[in-house]
């Protein structure tokens, strides 16, 4: 009998490293990844590009308009060893990462008609399960029937430590000042906006990694997500 698939929703702050948990638990079980943040940004970028967005407003009804027009995709790159993301085919990956996509990915992902068209997408790409999706509201709006669901957290200033070290691994420069200020900004929007706010679902496990190694926090969930497989 094969062994059952499930989804695992993994949600928490910003710079908690979701995405590297969510990559590697999804290698270890042969399951699909899906970045739903990977996803707003490319909305983000595409405003960014069209100049929808001044001084962090953006402007709602060019973005919902044009979300028709916005496909996105996601390819495991043998080449990088990568998960990497496309725009209408084009590959996006590095430039969404970018700090000008950061500093105003939440006002555009707080947007409702955004969310909704983004949620559909995901909810598409689950209906098989056999998936580890990582964001913001994976298991309380996205999946709230997912079997294992995740928030993880961890102190401000590691969560600003590590991605200062990932911004300047990859050659951006910017100062810790800059880092750690858009973390508290992402922070309260994240938590404080109408649309389906940050919170931990009232079934998940909860994930402190301040003082894990990559490795430890990928055991902890490997072990959970082997639980709930198995049944126990």
């Amino acid at each position: 009998m094969p062994e059952k698939k499930i989804i695992i929703a993994i949600d928490g702050f910003s710079s908690c490293g979701k995405s590297t948990l969510a990559k590697s638990l999804a290698r270890e079980l042969s399951y699909a990844y899906i970045d739903s943040g990977a996803m707003y940004r490319v909305v983000t970028l595409v405003a960014l590009r069209n100049r929808w967005i001044k001084n962090k407003i953006p402007d709602r009804e060019k973005i919902i308009a044009d979300l028709k027009n916005i496909s996105i995709s996601f390819k495991f790159i043998k080449e990088t060893e990568k998960n990497t993301t496309f725009l209408n085919g084009e590959n996006v990956e590095e430039q969404i990462r970018m700090p000008y996509v950061s500093d105003n990915v939440s006002p555009v992902s707080a947007i409702k008609e955004v969310r909704a068209e983004m949620v559909k997408f995901q909810r598409k790409m689950g209906k098989e399960k056999g998936i580890v999706m990582d964001g913001r509201d994976i298991g309380t709006v996205v999946f709230p029937q997912a079997e294992l669901k995740i928030f993880m957290a961890a102190s401000p200033g590691i969560r600003a430590q590590r991605r200062y070290d990932e911004l300047n691994g990859k050659g951006i420069k910017v100062t810790m000042e800059e880092v750690i200020k858009n973390i508290e900004e992402r922070d309260y929007i994240d938590q404080n906006r109408e649309e389906s706010p940050l919170r931990k679902a009232g079934d998940a496990v909860v994930l402190d990694n301040s003082s894990l190694t990559i490795q430890g926090q990928l055991d902890w969930a490997l072990q959970k997500a082997k639980e709930v497989i198995r049944g126990q």
